[in-house]
């Protein structure tokens, strides 16, 4: 709340505020502040008191304006090249010309996507997070977790996994562990087409690294997660986003990519998409494999929620064999976020090659925690563990789902998984901004599309919207728009 008895101005406390959101990324690049009204009316201040305040923001560079649109966000990364090349344009050097292109920090990095994850790690507030990409801690706490580290933590076994590094590939009692739960999911793969990572997105990087060159075609579904996106694009890559319905990604698009751009790879979330929830068809699956084997692109299969589903949901994987298909899945969403274990399953002659980007990246992995998760593993404590948490999940997803309607909102996907995909029938991106004055944190609908194009929809986890008070708050600032 903006205090007038403070020691700082309205103006001041006004811009600070933004100005902190901005620089912790909260509020992503492009954003479009409140018009001068519209945030005088929220705030409670008079007209003159947000000009004051916006012209700090430009006056500090974290804002520009554009003429009869308003004030936006400026792209730090982009003010940083601007910055450098009026410094440049100074020197007449072509030594100094070299070694300014060549700096550090200069190059384009999208930022969007990672506004949300640092909102996860910085709560303002000890309210449940709606935009959160993950269980609530209170969720995954377990005896049998500390029970594992605690029995490779004593003695000599200690000694040897603290003072040599662990196998490249991953622990073999880990891949070993890992196999037999492929195996459970139909997809035949051995131990030493296992390779164990530093959580599913290192996974992603991983396969990246190996298969892609910068300037490459990659086929990425849309909506989708929008770290995927930034990440591909950090790389080099030319993203080519591919429309996903109900029973899996448009395939007239794929195949249109195909004849045009000849991509190399195409990245699908199969089981429980995010954000939509969707479940792969297994017709659409067949069809899909049929048009990766005619053009020649390998499918990256991210099953990062699979331990959510039915082990009978299709995997491209199982249909495929580990033939022109990669399989990813990890434990941070089910089990433990700090251990950062994850995983992949590839075909054979991509193995070797897989492992040795792995060494250039990490060398190895922590092998305690790759023991102690094989542990869980094998006593059927992840097993126990995951049907629990499916069981309470499902009890919360009804109470999330009848919330949002009761507030006005409704599904544009079956309510499914960890997300539900919500039309909200107003600005999201808007919406977010103004729930974050009552602490709240959102996932609007843009994060989930590779231009960032404007929506209706945000992404809700069922498990942190179960509070009458969100939807309480959500609709009386919903109504304000």
């Amino acid at each position: 709340m903006l205090v007038k008895a403070a020691s700082q101005s309205l103006a001041e406390q006004l811009a600070g505020r933004f100005a902190e959101r901005i620089r912790s990324r909260l509020l992503a690049p492009g954003t479009r502040l409140p018009s001068v009204r519209q945030c005088a009316q929220q705030q409670g201040v008079s007209p003159s008191t947000v000009v004051a305040a916006y012209d700090r923001l430009l006056a500090q560079g974290l804002v520009e304006a554009q003429r009869n649109r308003g004030f936006y966000i400026r792209n730090q990364a982009l003010a940083k090249v601007e910055q450098a090349q009026v410094a440049i344009n100074s020197v007449a050097s072509d030594h100094l010309l070299e070694a300014a292109a060549a700096a550090p920090g200069l190059a384009h990095v999208p930022v969007d996507a990672t506004a949300l994850i640092r909102g996860m790690f910085r709560s303002s507030s000890g309210q449940p997070q709606p935009g959160m990409g993950a269980f609530p801690p209170d969720w995954l706490h377990s005896r049998f977790m500390s029970a594992a580290v605690r029995r490779f933590c004593s003695g000599a076994e200690l000694q040897a996994l603290s003072l040599e590094y662990g196998a490249p590939a991953g622990d073999a009692s880990l891949r070993q562990a890992l196999a037999g739960r492929l195996k459970a999911l139909g997809i035949a793969a051995t131990a030493q087409q296992v390779i164990t990572t530093v959580g599913a997105t290192h996974a992603l990087d991983i396969i990246s690294r190996t298969l892609l060159r910068a300037g490459d075609f990659v086929m990425v579904e849309e909506p989708g997660w929008a770290v995927e996106f930034a990440r591909l694009d950090a790389l080099g890559m030319r993203i080519l986003p591919v429309p996903r319905g109900p029973d899996g990604p448009d395939l007239a698009v794929m195949a249109r990519y195909c004849e045009l751009h000849q991509p190399k790879l195409f990245v699908s979330v199969s089981v429980f998409h995010n954000p939509t929830g969707y479940c792969l068809s297994p017709a659409s699956a067949h069809r899909l494999l049929q048009l990766a084997q005619q053009h020649d692109f390998f499918v990256v299969e991210d099953d990062t929620y699979s331990h959510l589903a039915p082990d009978h949901a299709t995997r491209l994987c199982a249909l495929d064999g580990l033939q022109r298909s990669i399989y990813v899945s990890g434990f941070a969403k089910i089990l433990a976020p700090g251990w950062r274990v994850g995983y992949l399953a590839a075909p054979v002659q991509l193995v070797e090659r897989l492992l040795d980007t792995k060494l250039l990246c990490t060398l190895t992995t922590p092998a305690l925690f790759e023991k102690a998760l094989a542990w869980c593993i094998d006593q059927g404590q992840l097993r126990r563990h995951a049907q629990q948490l499916r069981a309470r999940l499902g009890q919360a997803r009804s109470r999330s789902v009848q919330l949002a309607r009761e507030a006005g909102c409704s599904f544009a996907a079956p309510p499914a998984g960890l997300f539900g995909w919500v039309d909200t029938g107003v600005d999201t991106e808007q919406l977010a901004q103004r729930m974050l004055d009552k602490g709240y944190l959102l996932a609007p609908g843009a994060l989930f599309h590779a231009n960032h194009a404007p929506s209706t929809l945000m992404r809700i986890n069922f498990c942190t919207t179960q509070d009458a008070a969100f939807w309480q708050a959500f609709a009386a600032v919903r109504a304000a728009m």
